[in-house]
């Protein structure tokens, strides 16, 4: 049994943030940080003191986390960012809003003494005799603690408080990772004179200053009473701060708008959730097309906020069954049925619309970057001033240095709309050119689409109707959503700059009209539009030819093997430019060391050479790769650092490649990436180094054998969720069960309803989709139960034990 932890955040915006620039203005940033390691980075909205970001994560945290926290930064060309504030949500706080959190809240003054970190290893007994009793306190080590020394590392030592006696141990230089291995020893006679509260032992761990103060870098506490009860509390402990005493500061510092949401999954054996995939596949591989199907009653019984997330865990149980093309077929069928008007079909967000969208995002995203990306690249490479809206032209922002000074509207206009023909002539060629690229999955859908419409409205009246269907999903789902806003999408790692937005939104308008045939060109209010009428007309002619051509498949077999993979072993998951540091480089100069490389990863192998075009690749097989975790800053004094621990073909050593992203971002994907297309390997490490092995020890916990087991505890699981999220049909099933289960009274009535109205109840008793459905929800109730409270009995309790 499992346990997956999924936190979804959201960086609405800010507003009323102090001035930190001479100029009366901020260049506002967030850093995201979960238990201090940071994971994400919004981009930086320049002289704005009320910025919206609108970024929003999904991360994947199999073990759990303790604290999310956002940071306010002001970033500066010269120097140092300043921090403008912060906000920390505990994870106690975020899971008693189980609709999650949205709202604005005010940022605080960031104080040292709360930015603790870390663990510390603790052996704690009490020995006692007739004379006197003592308490044990073994120090062994401590990992991932705060840097607090310029060079990225500390000097830790712990010092401990029991029975008014305070004892230290040695101090270890340069180390977030010391090993102390020291016991300490405190007589216990006349404790049980203090007052309760001061009947414990307190270990504060420290970072020890030649010149001024020590820097507090966490603290652990125990009661002493339950240890005479317990024969000895050993393990890692979290370190915690002294506790925030700072009042309210009235929204001094600003405040942010947040949108923050907990997920939280025991996954059982998949033997549990056998049962609830029968009935699913059952539902999908029976002629039954009646309105008491199982189906019918999942589109009835979930509520509206919660379609999208039951959309995409059906799509990948289905996915997983190879049965995602007929699911959806089942679906599509039901909703053209029950559609009177045509121009209605699928305009609302039924079940069967949410589906489709997410199959196209999880099966075709590869086949949207290679048909987008090159030419949403140009648009925001060129930053063009576009503009068809005679009200919102503004002749300074196309001024051109030049003899001639600014440009005429009428010349403003005649510019606009020659650079956007160009723009939507290559994305349309490209589009209308992309037959044999679009996946096999998505075109069968698109043919069995087809037929349903035709079926439900035949005759040469409604001609337009089943190629309208087609092009809603593909372009006005799809496609112009994608150039719209193409960071959502992975196009981009950036927000479009309000310039390039402008032209995007005008590409993505005319690519709506495509879609929709250009059934509504004339009406409306954006008549300044109809420019680009001849060149929509003349698209949508095109369009026809290309949907023809899409749906001319041989076959209308299910496509399993493709919808089980999802992509081909060969389809690159992500690529880019980044800096490889050389292996031979032992004496070099740091700033030497790296080179720059274009690495490709695919689900097979990790590639890299000195450029795109290069025809000599070097490679690591996928399966051989044991890890891949950050990098301590110190190591290289280099920032954004990831490491691949690789094992040999004979498995009788490793090695390690250093790659240095350009920013926190990017090395997150590349983490989540790689992570990924790993999770399964046989060989994963549970511990690594954090440094690099240099002048004869590891940077991080100084030990001199190279091959000592690692200081910290590897991530292997967690992860960026994306639309490359590996299946697991376990854990899709458990978050659809989750949302059946708060529906059950719902699911209840509907059963007892069906029932009363059936002919025979008898029968309607054991074969109704209600009563199967309710009944495999209740097992799995039970089977969530009887591990709760199997947990509770076999769980110890020990304070801050992590």
């Amino acid at each position: 049994m499992a346990r997956n932890t999924a936190l979804y955040f959201r960086l609405v915006e800010g507003k009323n943030l102090p001035a930190k620039d001479v100029s009366g203005t901020s260049d506002p940033y967030c850093i995201v940080k979960v238990d201090n390691e940071v994971v994400a980075r919004t981009a930086t909205v320049w002289r704005d003191l009320n910025p919206f970001w609108g970024e929003e994560f999904t991360l994947h945290l199999p073990l759990g986390f303790h604290t999310l926290s956002f940071y306010v930064m002001d970033e500066d060309t010269i120097g140092h960012d300043d921090v403008i504030g912060k906000i920390s949500l505990s994870k106690d706080l975020i899971a008693s809003h189980p609709r999650g959190i949205d709202s604005w809240v005010n940022l605080s003054r960031v104080d040292p003494d709360e930015e603790v970190q870390g663990e510390i290893y603790l052996e704690l007994h009490i020995m006692q005799d007739q004379y006197r009793s003592t308490l044990h306190c073994h120090v062994l080590e401590a990992r991932d603690l705060a840097p607090r020394d310029i060079s990225g590392t500390s000097d830790p030592f712990v010092r401990i408080f029991c029975n008014n006696q305070t004892l230290e141990t040695t101090v270890i230089k340069r180390t977030r990772f010391p090993r102390w291995n020291e016991v300490l020893e405190f007589d216990l006679r006349g404790i049980e004179e203090l007052d309760p509260s001061d009947q414990m032992i307190s270990i504060e761990v420290w970072d020890w200053d030649m010149v001024g103060k020590n820097d507090f870098l966490g603290r652990v506490w125990f009661p002493i009473e339950p240890l005479h009860k317990s024969p000895a509390v050993t393990g890692w402990f979290r370190l915690l701060p002294f506790g925030n005493t700072e009042e309210e500061n009235g929204g001094k510092l600003g405040s942010l708008r947040i949108k923050v949401s907990l997920s939280e999954e025991r996954i059982l054996p998949s033997l549990y959730y056998q049962t609830l995939i029968q009935l699913l596949v059952e539902s999908v591989q029976s002629p039954d097309q009646s309105d008491c199907n199982l189906l019918a009653l999942l589109e009835e019984i979930c509520s509206a906020e919660s379609r999208q997330e039951v959309a995409v865990k059906l799509v990948k149980i289905f996915l997983g069954q190879g049965l995602a093309v007929t699911f959806l077929d089942k679906l599509n069928q039901r909703e053209v049925n029950q559609t009177v008007d045509p121009n209605t079909l699928f305009r609302s967000n039924s079940l069967a619309s949410k589906c489709m969208e997410q199959y196209m995002k999880i099966v075709g995203m590869p086949f949207l970057h290679e048909i987008l990306k090159p030419i949403i690249n140009r648009i925001f490479e060129e930053k063009r001033y576009v503009e068809l809206d005679p009200c919102k032209i503004d002749s300074n922002r196309s001024r051109r240095i030049s003899f001639k000074g600014s440009m005429s509207e009428h010349q403003i206009l005649e510019s606009s709309l020659e650079t956007l023909r160009g723009y939507l002539r290559d994305i349309i060629d490209a589009i209308l050119g992309s037959v044999e690229q679009c996946p096999s999955g998505m075109r069968l859908c698109f043919k069995q689409l087809h037929k349903r419409v035709e079926e439900k409205f035949p005759g040469p009246v409604y001609q337009d109707v089943k190629y309208a269907a087609i092009s809603g999903f593909l372009f006005l789902r799809f496609f112009a959503p994608a150039i719209l806003t193409p960071k959502l999408f992975h196009l981009r790692e950036h927000h479009a700059d309000p310039r390039t937005a402008r032209s995007l939104l005008l590409i993505a308008k005319a690519v709506q009209s495509i879609g929709n045939l250009g059934q509504q060109l004339g009406y409306g209010k954006e008549q300044w539009m109809s420019p680009l009428h001849p060149f929509i007309q003349q698209s949508v002619g095109r369009l026809r030819d290309f949907l023809d051509r899409l749906i001319d498949m041989e076959s209308e077999t299910e496509c399993g093997q493709i919808s089980r993979t999802l992509f081909h072993p060969s389809i690159t998951i992500k690529e880019g430019f980044l800096h490889k540091r050389k292996a031979e480089a032992v004496n070099l100069v740091t700033r030497f060391t790296f080179k720059k490389r274009y690495f490709w990863l695919s689900s097979q192998t990790l590639s890299y050479s000195k450029s795109p075009d290069w025809q000599v690749r070097s490679s690591i097989p996928v399966h051989r790769i044991c890890a891949v975790e950050r990098v301590d800053e110190n190591a290289f004094q280099h920032s954004n650092m990831m490491q691949i621990i690789s094992q040999d073909s004979e498995a009788q050593g490793s090695h390690i490649m250093y790659i240095q992203c350009k920013n926190v971002n990017e090395l997150n994907q590349w983490l989540s990436a790689l992570r990924k297309v790993s999770l399964c390997n046989q060989r994963l490490l549970p511990t690594y180094h954090p440094g690099a092995y240099r002048n004869a020890h590891w940077t991080c916990c100084l030990q001199s054998d190279r091959t000592v087991r690692g200081c910290s505890r590897t991530h292997l699981a967690v992860t960026l969720g994306d639309w490359s999220d590996p299946l697991d049909p376990d854990a899709e099933a458990q978050v659809l069960y989750r949302h059946l289960l708060l529906s059950k009274d719902v699911l209840r009535d509907k059963y007892l309803e069906n029932t009363m109205n059936a002919e025979k109840p008898q029968s309607m008793a054991v074969s109704s989709p209600a009563r199967r459905l309710l009944l495999a929800i209740e097992d799995l109730e039970r089977a969530h139960q009887a591990f709760e409270k199997r947990e509770r009995e076999d769980t110890p309790i020990h304070g801050h034990c992590t």
